[in-house]
């Protein structure tokens, strides 16, 4: 388990974590969400001793990191997939790792073999691509077969393939018990990998729950409708007092809010309109998280407009 009591971190001016407390359970995998520039990466190198608390602590099962005796056995990490000499080849680079805490050189090769990179041990790291420098990544997290593992957007540079691996790697991680910290900005992604989900926002902890009830308390389910009637069937709707928008990809449908289907099919029913489509759409993480964090967002980009956009007349 990763403990954070109070956990803060001051650059300056800047408050980078502000007294976050979390708890990041073995035998799940919990995902750590949070814009650009929340503390995220901040956090991450605090539970490994990169970065030293201004305020609090964190502990990995009851220790802070500088005290385990074998780090590799006990935490693997995967931060930055770039960290790694170039001029080493995929073997060496696990070697040194392996003999500089007593770790057995054939586990070097079961690594090797598990993240697939059996083609490429002996090339230099420096001419991987992202995705190889990803899987040598997470090959050195694997290394000392830790209890705890902490993963910076692990899938990035993989192909679906390797998306998919690392799904399923996650998982199977958690449920023999391990405790798996993973930061993502693909929500569709830790939608479908994450048990429990922490969000994090200029530094405060905003949300520390179950992936269900995270979605369920920061996005609203509702009903899709669309029909060749749509605008009587709409002024129905509204002499009912319910909630309806035009739905943004299709003028013939709405969508109604906090009203079942059954009761917008009755509806339609009741006055003989027909109906092409009657749906109830689910909220989605990207929904709950953008809903949970508008208010946390540091960098906005601009829309493009007109001959802005790829060298238009203005730039000729």
């Amino acid at each position: 388990m990763i403990r954070a009591v109070g956990l803060t971190k001051r650059y300056g001016d800047k408050l980078a974590v502000d007294h976050a407390d979390f708890a990041v359970e073995a035998g799940t995998v919990t995902g750590f969400l949070g814009p650009n520039g929340a503390g995220k990466s901040t956090t991450m190198r605090m539970i490994l001793g990169l970065d030293r608390p201004t305020g609090g602590g964190v502990t990995v099962d009851g220790k802070p990191y500088r005290n385990l005796p074998v780090p590799l056995r006990e935490v693997g990490a995967l931060l930055d997939a770039k960290a790694v000499h170039g001029g080493r080849t995929a073997y060496n680079h696990l070697a040194c790792l392996a003999k500089s805490n007593g770790i057995p050189l054939r586990r070097v090769d079961e690594v090797i073999g598990l993240v697939g990179l059996e083609q490429v041990a002996k090339k230099r790291s420096q001419g991987f691509s992202l995705g190889m420098g990803q899987r040598l990544g997470i090959a050195a997290a694997l290394l000392g077969d830790p209890g705890t593992l902490l993963f910076d957007e692990p899938v990035n540079g993989l192909d679906p393939e390797g998306i998919l691996w690392v799904r399923n790697l996650m998982k199977s991680l958690a449920a023999q018990g391990r405790t798996v910290f993973v930061s993502s900005h693909l929500m569709s992604e830790m939608a479908l990998t994450a048990d429990r989900v922490i969000v994090i926002g200029r530094g405060r902890i905003k949300a520390d729950t179950t992936m269900r009830e995270f979605i369920a308390q920061n996005a609203t389910t509702h009903v899709r409708v669309r029909s060749p009637h749509i605008g009587k069937l709409r002024e129905l709707m509204v002499a009912q007092g319910w909630r309806t928008e035009a739905a943004p990809d299709d003028e013939g449908a709405v969508e109604v809010f906090e009203v079942s289907s059954e009761a917008v099919g009755d509806l339609a029913g009741e006055h003989g309109l027909w109906l092409h489509e009657l749906a109830v759409v689910q909220p989605s993480l990207e929904e709950a998280f953008m809903s949970m964090t508008a208010d946390s967002v540091e960098y906005h980009a601009g829309a493009l407009e007109g001959s802005a956009v790829g060298g238009g007349e203005a730039q000729r």
